[in-house]
């Protein structure tokens, strides 16, 4: 019995449709005449998702008690009964009712695909295990319901259910996914049009993630090489030279030119020989590729043209970009190039783009000598041929063309041979070249003639010298050859530890990306960094990269301690001993930047939790103090007049009138920016804008101050403004009687207008203390209060709210000093029919 297959309907946020499509492929099943259940199905009391269940054979639930209530969850014994070909099972993160028979739904599912049941289910996407934090930073709430990463990505078919942020909050604005009590309060929080339109792209990318790993499994499956161009992936080769930010730039722009390109930059470090690359050129361009939302890889190749093809055939790129080679015309003498060989092999399937620069044709300095990390096989081949060959054909040459030269040039010659199989083959060709070439000159050469035996003392010592000298060579040469392998392999070793230990220093990389480089650096297939509580517990991954990581370290091709309850495990090939040590390096760094990423995470909780105290406890002292002033006004006056006591005089009952009307006045306006200060900090301030004359708006948000108190000055040939009138009023009213006051009696407030090109100032001028340089900016925030206003001056609330207000119609608020002494507040705002769209000039801010 084989295992079922599970198709997933994954959306961005509650209400875009997941069930619903779940429901219209059950149908679609059935049609065709598949066996389809219903194992559980939750619609909400949704009318269009009710309907959908008529004619679905559904499986009763089981009722479990649980705290004195019944609940019904998902009953699998049922299901496993039914044995249906198909099983609709809804919310897949879904926790079940202690007593169910697994704590998770996610748990149900896996038993119903073990026992060759197909299911189809559906999950959000702030559901995933591993995206908890980001939805929590975006929504600010936490999801208690999970389900793990792996059992989504295991899923053989993973739809996408799309639906646009302001589609979906009509949906819930028509009743179609909330009750109506319920909508309201959902579209001020949760369903703002910021946390849909975040959750929408966490979605998209996530699939797309899913979509590409399925192209490369499918590529790996059936050995395609060739490169399909599904998207454009621009890989760009680094040298290490001035020239790569050109390059990098260029092919910038060329992603640019498609939807969704994407640039990688890789700088290959080849193991046969030292480089010339500068580290601070390298990070130089790490950090510009970055920038650019493209990548960096660091690889290790033998041959630099060969594993920059490998590199950029293996991520399916589409396009390389190369420079102008920087060599000048007779260094061609030793080749073409890597530029022109990957052109030469990139084949009909890789665009190749050679781009000049300033750096072309001017060298790279003095030519390094490459003499091999190790000897390639064809290279010791052709030494063994040079060695053994050569005293043979040179035998030959002697004999029969120069039979005259003498030993001591004959000797010369030979020599000759065993040198140049040194050079080509190491040691064991040029000692074998030595053997042959003194047996060849003892046979053919030394007297007697033809005869293995040597007549002259003289010339034993002289062949004795030729092996010692061809001895000699040989061994310096391979010497040599061993040097530089070292030196090679150091120089790629200190240049990954100059890129981790600036990335230490930078704070910049996640888990993830560090395990993905390491990953690359070593071309293994999977790498995990595992964890666990204690020497007991079971081995968990914080963190993994590549096709099917580990789950222990004994599984591992390598693994790497850290510390007693960590480890990276990396599986694809066994590394040799001289890499470990690298290794530690990558293992160090992946500890560091795990604490990094759980003490950035409790950092930005504390901080949450210090913003909400501070607003709490300001919010608090208005409540205790400026709220309960106007009341205890209003109450004493009250009572006064209630008091059966005192006869009271009309004059003093107007008076005491009086003072209730003010205290409610300042009561109502204290709460209504309360009131206001929510709307900004929920987002649910939805602008109206209109074309509007200013000289209308001003003079309605005077009403709260005294009239000789302003001074109005607005032309009358101002032009129109794009502003809602409504929010524009309330934030003219704010600012007109914080400068009221803070202005000394008999100095009024001017209230000015200009026009400024594309833009109108409106500026509120007082004369009063006036406000430092660097407070500016401070006084714009809530439950603020610049210098030593009394308690009873307000809650500080109306500048923020002012600029709040502004910003949401488009405009600026910005505070500068009043020449002479006082403060002046600046509004900005668009010119009518200069602006632009609604949507686009809600500011970050006006949406909290």
């Amino acid at each position: 019995m084989g295992r079922g297959k599970l198709r997933i309907y994954l959306g961005a946020a509650p209400g875009v449709g997941k069930t619903y499509a779940m429901l219209a492929e059950a149908h679609r099943r059935i049609e065709r005449g598949t066996d389809c259940v219903v194992g559980f199905v939750e619609h909400h009391r949704r009318p269009r998702t009710e309907v959908m269940l008529h004619g679905l054979e559904t499986v009763a639930r089981r009722e479990i008690a649980y705290r004195g209530g019944t609940f019904t969850e998902m009953d699998v014994d049922a299901v496993l009964a039914r044995r249906p070909a198909v099983a609709l099972v809804d919310e897949l993160a879904h926790t079940n009712v202690p007593g169910s028979r697994n704590t998770k739904r996610w748990q149900d599912v896996e038993e119903l695909l073990r026992a060759g049941i197909d299911v189809v289910s559906t999950v959000n996407i702030q559901h995933l295990e591993s995206l908890g934090d980001v939805v929590e930073t975006i929504t600010g709430v936490r999801q208690q319901e999970t389900v793990p990463d792996e059992v989504v990505r295991r899923a053989d078919q993973i739809e996408l259910v799309d639906m646009s942020p302001q589609a979906l909050r009509r949906r819930m604005a028509h009743g179609n996914v909330y009750k109506p009590d319920k909508v309201d309060a959902a579209l001020s929080n949760y369903f703002r049009p910021g946390n849909l339109t975040a959750l929408r792209e966490l979605a998209l990318l996530w699939t797309a993630d899913r979509v590409d790993e399925y192209l490369r499994e499918y590529r790996g499956e059936h050995d395609i090489r060739a490169t399909w161009q599904a998207r454009e992936r621009i890989v760009v080769g680094l040298t290490g030279g001035p020239e790569g930010r050109t390059l990098i730039r260029r092919a910038a722009r060329l992603a640019e030119k498609g939807a969704g390109g994407e640039v990688l930059a890789v700088y290959i470090a080849a193991s046969d020989g030292l480089g010339s690359a500068s580290p601070k050129e390298l990070a130089l361009q790490r950090t510009l590729v970055e920038d650019l939302g493209g990548t960096f890889h660091h690889v290790i190749g033998d041959d630099v043209s060969d594993a920059l093809l490998e590199f950029a055939r293996g991520v399916n790129a589409t396009q390389i970009v190369l420079g102008v080679s920087r060599r000048r015309s007779w260094q061609y003498v030793f080749g073409p190039g890597v530029s022109a060989t990957v052109a030469r092999e990139s084949g009909p399937d890789l665009d190749v783009h050679i781009v000049t620069h300033d750096e072309a044709a001017r060298g790279r300095g003095l030519p390094v000598a490459r003499p091999g990390a190790r000897l390639g096989r064809s290279r010791i081949i052709r030494g063994w041929i040079t060695g053994i060959a050569g005293p043979v054909v040179l035998s030959l040459l002697l004999s029969g063309v120069l039979p005259d030269l003498g030993l001591a040039n004959d000797m010369l010659l030979f020599l000759t041979c065993t040198v140049a199989a040194a050079l080509l083959g190491g040691l064991l060709p040029a000692l074998g070249s030595a053997a042959v070439g003194s047996l060849l000159l003892n046979y053919f050469f030394t007297p007697p003639l033809h005869r293995l035996t040597v007549s002259d003392p003289r010339n034993i010592v002289a062949i004795a010298i030729f092996v010692g000298v061809a001895v000699s060579v040989a061994s310096v040469v391979d010497l040599a050859a061993r040097r530089t392998h070292q030196a090679a392999r150091l120089r790629a070793e200190s240049e990954i530890l100059s890129v981790l230990a600036g990335s230490v220093l930078r704070g910049e990389d996640s888990v993830p990306a560090l395990l993905e480089r390491l990953r690359e650096t070593f071309a293994m297939d999977s790498v995990a960094l595992l964890e666990r509580a204690d020497d007991v517990a079971p081995w968990t991954a914080a963190a993994s990269v590549g096709r099917h990581p580990v789950d222990r370290p004994e599984d591992a091709d390598v693994d790497m301690p850290i510390g007693e309850n960590m480890a990276l495990a990396l599986s694809g090939r066994v590394l040799p001993a001289e890499d470990r040590r690298v290794l530690g390096a990558f293992a160090a760094q992946a500890a560091v930047a795990l604490d990094r990423q759980r003490l950035l995470g409790e950092a930005e909780e504390a901080r949450r939790l210090a913003e909400a105290n501070r607003i709490r406890t300001a919010l608090l002292a208005a409540v205790s103090h400026d709220l309960r002033t106007p009341l205890a006004g209003i109450k004493a006056s009250v009572t006064s007049l209630r008091s059966e006591d005192v006869e009271w005089s009309e004059e003093d009952r107007a008076e005491l009138l009086v003072g209730i009307e003010q205290g409610a006045d300042r009561l109502a306006h204290l709460i209504g920016n309360l009131l206001d200060m929510s709307r900004l900090n929920t987002g649910t301030v939805v602008p109206l804008v209109r074309e509007t004359d200013l000289d209308e708006v001003v003079p309605m948000a005077l009403g709260g101050v005294p009239e000789d108190s302003v001074e109005l000055d607005i032309p009358e040939t101002l032009p129109m403004v794009a502003v809602d009138r409504g929010l524009l009023e309330r934030a003219v009213a704010n600012i007109v009687e914080n400068a009221v006051k803070y202005s000394p009696a008999g100095r009024p407030v001017l209230v000015t207008a200009s026009a400024l090109r594309d833009r109108v100032e409106l500026r509120v001028v007082d004369r009063g203390p006036g406000v430092p340089d660097e407070a500016k900016d401070r006084i714009f925030e809530p439950f603020q209060r610049h210098g030593d206003a009394p308690r009873g001056a307000g809650v500080g609330l109306g500048l923020a709210v002012a600029r709040g207000f502004t910003e949401a119609v488009g405009g600026t608020v910005t505070a500068e000093d009043t020449p002479g002494g006082g403060l002046t507040m600046v509004l900005t705002l668009p010119r009518a029919g200069d602006g632009p769209p609604v949507a686009a000039r809600l500011p970050p801010s006006a949406l909290g």
